[in-house]
Parts: structure tokens; C-alpha cells; sequence
């Protein structure tokens, strides 16, 4: 079976692709199926999460990228800055992955949910796209940039740590 083992370059040419759901792309070692059919491992460290746009590589140089898959989605748009705030501290508080744009934010479609957001006077609007939330705020965040060798990635990892002072 194929292996895609390292990060490559994102701008170098993919012979090959992979349209993978937002729980696909948070698995670092899994089978996945290329949109060409064909059956591949990826198999990089432990803790990297894929993002539509990354091109991965076997040892022998083979390139793949990582596209996102369309995915049943609500969307939630509101002008009103306060708004998107009330709902972003609710579904926080619910540990809600969530994808944050501008003016409006994004959830995996769930009906529960949904009934939250009309109670707060807001409309979700079902649809069918590419999910992309945020990171966790107590998650490694990764600003990999991808050597033009692609065997290695550099990041940038933000540590946030608690300190509980004794009263």
C-alpha cells in the first residue's frame, strides 16, 4: 500500500488527491481513498491535522493534496457583531467546533443546535461545504511551512499554560 508520510510544498503539482470530511483531516495515521480510487495509508506524527490545500509525500517522492470535502453544515450570518459573539459564547460553552468568518459562523449540522440559534434570534441556513474550524485555544497550533524539500515541517507552536496562585 501507498504510505504519505511527510508534509510537502504547497504549491508544488499533486499527481494525486484525497477529498476528506473535517473528521477525516483530524486523523494523522489512517486508510484513506484517493478521489481516484485507489486505496493509501497516511501515516505522519502523532497531532497533525490536515487542512484542505496540504500536499502530502511517500518516501519516493509522490505527491497527494488534501482537498475538503463538502459536509452538511448550518450557517449562521448576522450583521450584528454582538449577535455572532452570543452564539459563538454559546456554542463554546457547548464545546461546538466552529469556523468563524466575518460575518457569519459555521457548525456541523445538528438539530439541537440549530433550535439554539432561533432561540437567540438567528436563522441557521443548511448547506453543503467545506468545514474548516477554528483550533482549539489550548491546542497546538501549527504554522507549518513547508520546506521546499518538503521533509520537514517547521512550526510555530503556542503553549498556553495555567498558573493556579493559591489564595
Amino acid at each position: 500500500m501507498l504510505e504519505f508520510i511527510k508534509f510537502g510544498d504547497p504549491s508544488e503539482p499533486a499527481a494525486e488527491s484525497a477529498t476528506l470530511r473535517f473528521e477525516q483531516r483530524q486523523k494523522s495515521r489512517q486508510r484513506v481513498t484517493l478521489d481516484s480510487g485507489k486505496e493509501v495509508g497516511i501515516l505522519l506524527p502523532h497531532g497533525q491535522r490536515l487542512r484542505g490545500g496540504d500536499v502530502l509525500r511517500t518516501r519516493d517522492g509522490r505527491c497527494m493534496r488534501v482537498v475538503e470535502a463538502n459536509e452538511p453544515v448550518s450557517l449562521v450570518t448576522a450583521q450584528d457583531p454582538r449577535l455572532l459573539a452570543r452564539l459563538s459564547y454559546h456554542l463554546g460553552n457547548r464545546h461546538v467546533a466552529v469556523q468563524i468568518n466575518q460575518t457569519s459562523l459555521r457548525y456541523t449540522r445538528d438539530h439541537v443546535l440549530d433550535e439554539m440559534v432561533r432561540e437567540l434570534g438567528l436563522q441557521p441556513v443548511h448547506e453543503m461545504a467545506p468545514f474548516e474550524p477554528e483550533n482549539g485555544a489550548y491546542s497546538r497550533h501549527s504554522h507549518g511551512h513547508r520546506t521546499a524539500k518538503a521533509d520537514e515541517v517547521h512550526s510555530h507552536e503556542l503553549h498556553i499554560s495555567h498558573q493556579h496562585e493559591k489564595s
